[in-house]
């Protein structure tokens, strides 16, 4: 189906490129709308590519990473917006250091709220994407990404809600990304095993299952996953729009170790998790707006 209209809601620049990224180009190429809302300009990111690391990139961050999500929405083929708030960082430490002050996960609820409303209220997408209520990994802008999203999906079709924020709209589902699955990278490895070749994803593989354990987790993220949808052939946007965020993306890095070939091969779909429906459908899916048909669309533009 085309015509329709589908927002994913992202913490900082980057995020629309990692997670669901195949997803939102194969429903743009279709000929629906797709926007991404970005709620923070990445002001506080590190720069993890070491080609980047030059002088002048850091000083200029945030108008380097603007650049740079122009290009990755470019190579998506997606519509992009600010929300406009700060990047909270990423705290470390132990005890972990106070959250920088003014920054995105210290707005209050409400505040945030209401911007990602108003957009929800001009935009009208019938199907929203977002984290879970992890924030897919605890980075506190991640985390608040979710609670505003969540809280955004709720509000903005009722009238008493941010009145000044625009018509009511009310979007028929929410979904959360679940791009980093454990039993994904065990295909792949599982792969280059019988070929008798070393994972290069082994480090991350590891990484995975320590960070499962120490949250205490049984199985993988997959038992959550409610839809897949086919899009291996955008495998090839995705990765140039990672290639985009340069000052984040290490081209020689870990995102880029198994082949797209491969990868359109053996797992060639992207995973989400229907968190909320107002529409009737049919689990498992293979299709974000499963459930929402001419009627549901015509009944939602009036």
């Amino acid at each position: 189906m085309s015509g329709l209209r589908l927002m994913a809601v992202h913490a900082h620049p980057d995020d629309e490129s990692s997670k669901g990224a195949a997803t939102t180009a194969r429903y743009a190429a279709e000929g629906n709308e797709v926007l991404v809302v970005t709620l923070t300009g990445g002001e506080r990111g590190d720069i993890l590519n070491p080609a980047m690391d030059t002088p002048g990139i850091k000083d200029n961050i945030a108008e380097v990473r603007r650049t740079e999500m122009a290009a990755a929405a470019a190579a998506l083929g997606v519509r992009q917006t600010w929300l406009g708030f700060v990047d909270s960082g990423l705290p470390e430490g132990d005890p972990l250091p106070p959250l920088p002050e003014g920054c995105f996960a210290l707005v209050p609820l409400e505040e945030a709220t209401e911007a990602l409303v108003r957009v929800v209220r001009e935009f009208k997408p019938h199907v929203i994407t977002t984290y879970d209520e992890m924030g897919g990994y605890p980075h506190p802008d991640h985390i608040m990404c979710h609670q505003v999203s969540v809280a955004a999906y709720e509000a903005a079709g009722d009238p008493e809600r941010f009145p000044d924020a625009g018509e009511p709209w009310t979007p028929s589902k929410l979904y959360y990304n679940h791009g980093f699955s454990l039993i994904r990278l065990e295909v792949f490895a599982d792969e280059y095993e019988r070929r008798g070749e070393p994972f290069p994803m082994q480090e991350w593989m590891d990484r995975m299952r320590k960070y499962a354990a120490e949250r205490g987790e049984r199985g993988d993220i997959m038992g959550r996953v409610t839809t897949q949808v086919e899009c291996g052939k955008y495998f090839p946007a995705r990765d140039d729009a990672l290639r985009a965020h340069a000052t984040q993306i290490d081209p020689n890095g870990a995102f880029f170790a198994v082949p797209t070939e491969l990868q359109q091969k053996l797992w060639p779909t992207e995973e989400f998790e229907l968190a909320k429906t107002r529409v009737k459908t049919a689990i498992p899916e293979t299709d974000l707006f499963a459930g929402i048909d001419d009627a549901d669309t015509e009944d939602a533009d009036r």
